[in-house]
């Protein structure tokens, strides 16, 4: 008998308890959480293989439902992994332009930051030099077969950007205009439901 998994990977500040809402969505299928402490790419490159290995023993499907930054973690270190398909809400996919948008927002050159280290933004995030060094020294290289959901107001991540990793990658992308980064509106939260079972 076949035996099904889901693995969801959450976003910043979300937690492995947000697994429970695609319990609806895959009656058929087990379905868990990561509970991961990651804060960078490099930790995440350790963490996330021994979680995979340790829930997905046994089971002859798995399908990875990852969120924001929690799908941008799953591409750096799972890559190699036996994943049938990849379902990704608002994914961080470029990294290091992500990390220069929030440079030039916050008026930091690279020099400054080379030096500095670590300077922390009004906006919450702490720039890091060798986090930017990372990204770049460690490309995605990602060909699991993989469906994207977009917000048309994703504030992180611009229209362009997601659509040339979807061209680059094969995924397939769908957009919401009313989306934002977060889904969570009734609205946008039905619409995403509505995506996963299209895709099933």
């Amino acid at each position: 008998m076949q035996r099904n998994l889901i693995i969801y990977v959450h976003g910043k500040g979300g937690a492995a308890e947000e697994a429970k809402h695609y319990q609806k969505l895959f009656p058929n299928s087990d379905v868990i959480g990561f509970d991961y402490h990651s804060q960078t790419p490099w930790d995440a490159k350790i963490e996330f293989p021994k979680l995979f290995d340790y829930h997905s023993n046994g089971y002859s499907s798995i399908t990875l439902i990852a969120n924001s930054i929690g799908a941008f973690f799953a591409m750096n270190s799972l890559s190699e992994k036996n994943i049938s398909k990849a379902l990704f809400i608002s994914p961080i996919v470029d990294m290091e332009k992500l990390i220069i948008d929030m440079m030039m927002w916050s008026n930091v050159n690279e020099k400054e930051l080379q030096s500095k280290k670590l300077i922390p933004t009004e906006f919450g995030e702490t720039l890091s030099w060798d986090y930017l060094c990372y990204v770049r020294n460690n490309p995605i290289n990602w060909h699991i077969p993989t469906y994207i959901l977009y917000g048309g107001k994703d504030s992180l991540t611009n229209r362009v950007t997601i659509t040339e990793f979807a061209h680059k990658t094969g995924a397939e992308l769908t957009i919401m205009e009313n989306g934002e980064h977060w889904f969570h509106t009734d609205e946008q939260m039905k619409f995403l439901d509505n995506w996963v079972c299209n895709i099933l």
